[in-house]
């Protein structure tokens, strides 16, 4: 049946452009010409049915490995005239991705795809191996509702978005009731997974869902945008933790941009240990901090450092200007100190400076001086405003040649490091010490599952001191974790910066932990999410620029013992160093406990490690 829908949608477009060429008015057909249609995945384990109903609304279907998850869902556009299919053509695509950075060096991009011509507007199908997406080719304020619905075909459980709090869920759909934000992540069954999100959204609201109350249907609330909707699948939940959909479906840089200059790593912070004394020296945000923590960056293969608010005055002021105010001299003493050092220098910029100030000027100067990149925080607005000027100013960050980081509420990652892959991260979670209120151990794990599928994250996890003694930022609520999950959210966390706050000394005290961040040298060759379960725990392999492999598994509030196979590595011998929690670590006393161990490890070994209640591990391998 998918071969004669295809032959049938190629003759029929080319029909319909030989009438439109002769004669300028293209033939209008009944809905029952062009559908049913079917779309399948090149591995022809995704399926999407297109269909029309009595009143010739466009109704899909989606099942995976023959099990139907989403049924008689409608897609469409409300608020222009009435459109009729015109046509269809289909193609597919079969080549590799290979980004600046990011999960893997190496990417398929491969999908079948469907384009129906309608009178008013065209609708896009895509089939990948890990999911589908739909897009609706509009002009940007025409119509006024989007009518793609997400029908789920029983009362599955569901975890959503919930700002910089702990994300909502485990829910059962049929409880749901009102808005929800993406990332909407739902288990079918043991064996099928899928997410709900957006790609691609260059203009319009970002995507919000609606319930309806007592059923396991979902609407889309936000207004009309140009973005691609998209159900990711996976037949467990690291599957689309794994997935690339989101970035492919995102176009890539225009030709005449150059972004070789990106470069992704590990950053250290000002922020969070402002205050802190040791051995004499009282760290703040000053030259002589900033010297400090350069040095100790660039003997430990750290790329950057990131100077956060009041740099350049109080960061709401109305009189702070982010080019001439506060300790703008410092700052350029430290850029080129760091630059010596081998080191990168981020600067924050409130959404009150940068816009009282002209953005464009700021940003220039920014580039000029040679900082490295800027993270943006508390930007104010309507969501659809936001959306616009986030992408306003990741534009002009790389006209600059500038990093960006966006905090405080930002618009959610919608694939976009693809387009700029200067957007290295957003603070889309509840991050480790940036937030109002302490991180559970169950909601990091959680995050992973929903707030990272939508892109990189900024978490501010790799504490080396669990007392934060001596802090004059942030509130003094428990850390909820041990030293060896802390280290371990480091790596399990995906970000193109990874920014850890803890002081120097406190890291030095802890030189394998220091080791295996250290270690995290990117851009990443290859990640493999080993195993693990939305709420309870997880299991990250990634493997740095010069091939060492590292792994990083954190759990909930439960301990447990994990074994973890590293049949991923090719023949030979290896060193593993695993590093794991003490016999007396628990997330609930800061108890700075830890184990190390060392073996010779090949192939075909399982690697045994006790994880702490909210604890974790770290595994170091090397030829």
């Amino acid at each position: 049946m998918k071969s004669r829908i295809f032959v049938f949608c190629i003759l029929f477009t080319a029909v319909s452009l030989y009438v439109s060429a002769e004669a300028s008015i293209a033939p209008v057909y009944e809905a029952s010409d062009v559908f049913p249609l079917v779309i399948a995945s090149p591995d022809n384990r995704l399926r999407v049915e297109l269909n029309s109903n009595q009143t010739s609304d466009i109704i899909y279907s989606f099942s995976a490995n023959a099990k139907l998850i989403i049924s008689d869902s409608k897609l469409g556009l409300n608020g222009i005239e009435r459109a009729v299919p015109i046509g269809c053509s289909h193609r597919s695509n079969n080549t590799v991705w290979k980004p600046l950075w990011g999960k893997r060096a190496r990417v398929p991009d491969s999908y079948n795809e469907v384009k129906i011509e309608l009178t008013t507007y065209s609708l896009i199908i895509r089939a990948y191996n890990d999911g589908i997406a739909f897009r609706y080719e509009i002009p940007q304020g025409k119509p006024e509702k989007d009518l793609t619905e997400f029908n789920f075909t029983g009362n599955y459980t569901a975890w959503y978005y919930n700002g910089e709090r702990a994300n909502i869920g485990p829910e059962k759909l049929m409880d749901c009731s009102g808005k929800r934000f993406p990332v909407m992540t739902v288990k079918v069954d043991k064996d099928n997974y899928v997410a709900i999100h957006e790609a691609d959204l260059s203009w319009g609201e970002p995507l919000v869902l609606q319930s309806r109350k007592q059923e396991t249907r979902f609407d889309i609330a936000s207004k009309p945008s140009n973005s691609w909707k998209v159900v990711m699948y996976g037949d467990k939940p690291g599957s689309l933790v794994d997935s690339h959909i989101l970035e492919l479906l995102n176009p890539p840089p225009a030709k005449s941009t150059d972004f070789n200059w990106v470069k992704p790593g590990v950053s250290v912070w000002d922020w969070r240990i402002a205050g802190a004394q040791v051995d004499g020296f009282r760290y703040d945000m000053s030259l002589a901090s900033w010297k400090k923590m350069v040095d100790f960056a660039s003997k430990n293969n750290i790329r950057y450092l990131s100077l956060d608010a009041d740099w350049y005055g109080p960061e709401f002021g109305q009189q702070s200007d982010p080019l001439k105010g506060g300790k703008v001299a410092e700052v350029h003493e430290i850029i080129k100190y760091a630059k010596t050092k081998g080191v990168g220098i981020w600067l924050y910029l409130n959404d009150v400076g940068g816009r009282k100030f002209p953005i464009a000027q700021t940003l220039k100067q920014y580039g000029d001086w040679g900082a490295a990149g800027i993270k943006y925080g508390f930007m104010s607005g309507s969501a659809e405003e936001k959306n616009e000027r986030t992408r306003m100013i990741t534009e002009l960050c790389a006209k600059n040649r500038l990093l960006c980081n966006f905090h405080d509420g930002p618009v959610h990652p919608y694939g976009q490091m693809r387009t700029f892959p200067n957007a290295l991260t957003r603070e889309y979670c509840q991050a480790q010490l940036d937030a109002g209120t302490p991180l559970q151990p169950k909601t990091f794990v959680t995050s992973v599952f929903v707030n990272m599928l939508a892109g990189p994250l900024d978490m501010n996890n790799g504490l080396a001191d669990l007392l934060q003694t001596g802090r004059t930022h942030g509130a003094a609520y428990p850390t909820n974790t041990t030293l060896a999950g802390e280290a371990a959210r480091t790596l399990i966390t995906f970000s193109g910066v990874t920014v850890i706050p803890d002081l120097p000394e406190n890291y030095q005290k802890h030189p394998e932990l220091l080791q295996f961040i250290s270690s995290q040298k990117m851009p990443w060759l290859e990640s493999k999410t080993l195993d693990g379960e939305i709420g309870e725990f997880i299991v990250m392999a990634r493997q740095a620029n010069d091939k060492t492999w590292l792994i990083g598994a954190a759990t909930n509030e439960k301990g447990r013992d994990l074994d973890i196979p590293i049949d991923f590595l090719k023949k030979g011998k290896f060193k593993a160093i695993i590093i794991q929690d003490g016999d007396n670590s628990d997330y609930r006393k800061p108890v700075e406990s830890y184990k190390v161990m060392e073996k010779e490890v090949g192939r075909n070994d399982t690697l045994h490690v006790r994880l702490a209640p909210g604890g974790g591990a770290c595994i170091l391998i090397t030829k």
